[in-house]
């Protein structure tokens, strides 16, 4: 394999469409709880966050994996090389330097996913293989502190209370999904020896999971968004529940099989999609007004 192919590989397994579209939600939602945006540190920071510390962490997990079959975002993944793993911690730890321009709050923040998709992933304690501490892992790192980050990278002077609340909603919007993408997984899964929430509860917990965390994640962001701009916060829980249905609808077909990576890819997709153009939409329409 020659250098240029490794060096593409790597940045496949970065899988930055994935990022960007589909786990950037939380981190652009802090834009609508803020009078204040500054939009270079808020952008360069978004590059920090999604490419540098999801990216890399993306890498890092790839890399102990080593998955044959389709994973989040890639359904061929490309094989990995000894270097890549020493390269996406020197990403992520470059990141968190770069946090230091910010403030020393964003900076702990953004270390806490560093430390947390670290035990998801290292075999040393792999809590991606306990159906309960990869809750937790995945719930932090990608969804209260994605959004917390976004809130002080615009430049916010201090997290409020309820930046902190709102956080709890966008982890579970984010959780939501997280059991339904283990589908297609859990041959390998079981090869590797991990014990994910769909294989111990089942795909209809798994279900039932979605059920009550994503509609209970819009619920909690449009109640801690109405004080801040009640103009945005209802077409936010109208937006999210039209998502939950259509999104409902799509789980009733699913039947727990390694084939459906990509209906499920498409709920995730639709789930994140949705909320992210609302988003933009809402900024745009701020910006004109």
């Amino acid at each position: 394999m020659s250098p240029a192919t490794q060096v593409l590989n790597f940045i496949i397994h970065m899988r930055l469409h994935y990022q960007v579209l589909i786990l950037s939600g939380g981190y652009l939602l802090a834009t609508l709880f803020v009078d204040f945006i500054d939009w270079g540190q808020y952008i360069r920071q978004f590059v920090n966050v999604h490419i540098f510390l999801f990216g890399g962490a993306t890498v890092f997990n790839s890399f102990w994996d080593k998955d044959e079959g389709p994973i989040g975002g890639l359904k061929h993944p490309p094989k990995m090389k000894p270097w890549m793993r020493p390269v996406s911690m020197v990403m992520q730890f470059f990141a968190l330097a770069w946090c230091l321009t910010i403030s020393v709050e964003f900076t702990v923040i953004y270390g806490i996913s560093l430390l947390l998709f670290w035990l998801y992933s290292s075999p040393k304690a792999r809590w991606k293989g306990h159906p309960l501490l990869s809750l937790i892992a995945i719930g932090i790192s990608t969804g209260t502190n994605s959004f917390l980050l976004g809130i002080l990278a615009t430049g916010q002077p201090e997290l409020r209370l309820e930046h902190i609340i709102a956080s709890i909603g966008v982890a579970c919007i984010i959780l939501s999904l997280y059991p339904i993408s283990q589908i297609y997984q859990m041959e390998e899964d079981s090869r590797r020896g991990d014990v994910t929430f769909t294989m111990k509860y089942g795909l209809g917990n798994a279900k039932r999971f979605f059920l009550v965390l994503f509609p209970a994640g819009v619920l909690i962001i449009s109640t801690m968004m109405y004080p801040i701009s009640h103009e945005v916060a209802m077409p936010f829980f109208l937006c999210g529940i039209f998502a939950f249905v259509l999104i409902s609808m799509l789980m009733t077909r699913l039947i727990g099989s390694t084939s459906e990576y990509n209906l499920v890819m498409r709920m995730k997709f639709l789930a994140s999609f949705s909320f992210v153009m609302f988003i933009l939409s809402s900024l745009l329409i701020k910006s004109i007004i």
